[in-house]
């Protein structure tokens, strides 16, 4: 049965990517947009007299840009050119006009000089110039065009947000996590069967090897009391799965062991294979995700994330089940500053590549941090309330797309399942 799913699924997929919407976000009407690097996924921002590239910030920082026919306004002046330079300059000015030109069929665009061959480009981590090249920006709205999405069960894996939580193995329940002093900051504070009931469905967990094998703890495994064994855990949900036919759960490791090592601990743990999802296998990369239901009738309720590098591996996890996340997923960075005062809600890619990364096809899921350096419970309340503010005002434009899951440190205050629900009703 387990060697006929993965044709089970393709099949299925197939289907399902035929009746997939195709939505377009931006075009070249007068409106409002953020005008963003598609190589960079940075946006450009006024500095004073400068146009620069910045990190995504909302209606923040000056980053927000009114197109009226071949202008781009931000305050009383808009984006212009002096020579090679971006700059502020006059409305009227005709260095302030622009061709925008859209990339074939795509959602992309070129912003040209008009009679010349030069356009608007990236350059670096933070500079943009007018020059030779023909960078594509994508004109995302301020306010899109959010669509409704299918019933619950017929609902892509990319159409679902899910609830997850930071350092999910850091509780102070099911065990030590860290050396004695540490402890007294827990990242959570209810066990994992507690999180998997109150439908937590997302776990970031660190994963660090040591004579005992594969250990769930902070930084390092020294002197923690009471450790939890990765396969601990994991049996916990792949137990709670086969008790409940229709959840599904995802697992982020934040990976300091070997290979083998790895896999010998998935081995312990009882029905995991029988269970496990693997889009490498499913044709999700040329067909899009699979639906709920196309889960539920393959069995296939769990997706385990690795962010260990493949070049590092002599035996590729993924040929046992545990997915390279960067190849699968985009992700913000993942603080948001320190435990106390003021947070940047900035929402800028953890990795090299932007969160706005697309293929023919194929769409990352999209992994919205929300949390800071340190758990403090007063800080997570105020914060996981404010959770879906900041995904529709930052990060869902930052990305071009909808969260798929939110994580956060003390889930059970601020209700932040609120803002799952709030998400899951239409998708960006």
């Amino acid at each position: 049965m387990r060697a006929t799913r993965p044709v089970l699924i393709a099949t299925l997929l197939a289907a399902a990517a035929l009746a997939a919407p195709v939505t377009a976000h931006a075009g070249t009407a007068d409106g409002v947009y953020y005008v963003q690097s598609a190589t960079t996924g940075l946006n450009a921002g006024v500095s004073g007299t400068s146009v620069l590239q910045r990190r995504p910030k909302g209606d923040e920082d000056h980053q927000q840009w009114t197109l009226v026919g071949r202008t781009l306004r931000e305050g009383a002046q808009c984006l212009g050119r002096r020579g090679d330079l971006a700059v502020m300059t006059p409305c009227d000015s005709a260095d302030a006009q622009w061709d925008v030109l859209p990339d074939g069929d795509s959602d992309r665009y070129r912003l040209k000089v008009p009679g010349a061959d030069r356009h608007l480009v990236a350059v670096g981590t933070d500079q943009v110039r007018v020059g030779a090249g023909a960078d594509l920006w994508y004109l995302t709205p301020v306010s899109p065009r959010r669509v409704p999405v299918p019933p619950e069960g017929e609902r892509r894996l990319d159409q679902v947000t899910f609830l997850t939580a930071h350092n999910a193995y850091a509780n102070g329940v099911d065990g030590g996590f860290a050396p004695p002093f540490v402890n007294l900051a827990p990242n959570q504070a209810r066990g994992i069967e507690r999180q998997l009931a109150d439908g937590v469905r997302g776990f970031q967990l660190d994963v660090h090897q040591t004579p005992d094998g594969a250990i769930l703890c902070h930084n390092s495994c020294t002197l923690v009391s009471r450790p939890v064994a990765l396969w601990v855990d994991l049996q916990r949900i792949v137990d709670f799965l086969r008790r409940n036919p229709n959840e599904f759960v995802t697992v982020f490791l934040e990976d300091y062991v070997a290979a083998e090592v790895l896999r010998a601990e998935l081995d312990r743990v009882t029905g995991l294979r029988d269970l496990l999802f693997r889009p490498d296998l499913a044709g999700v990369r040329t067909g899009g995700w699979p639906t709920l239901n196309t889960l539920r009738a393959a069995g296939t309720r769990l997706m385990i994330f690795t962010d260990h590098a493949r070049s590092g591996d002599a035996v590729p996890r993924d040929s046992f089940g545990v997915m390279y996340q960067p190849e699968w997923t985009v992700e913000n960075h993942w603080s948001m500053g320190p435990g106390l005062g003021g947070s940047d809600w900035s929402c800028h890619s953890r990795w090299s590549t932007p969160l706005t990364r697309t293929e023919p096809g194929f769409r990352p899921l999209f992994v919205m941090n929300h949390f800071r350096d340190v758990p403090f419970t007063g800080t997570a309340t105020t914060d996981n309330g404010k959770l879906a503010d900041r995904a529709r005002r930052f990060c869902e434009p930052a990305a071009r797309k909808t969260p798929t899951y939110l994580a956060v440190d003390h889930y059970h205050l601020g209700d932040p399942m609120a803002a799952v629900r709030a998400l899951s009703g239409e998708r960006f």
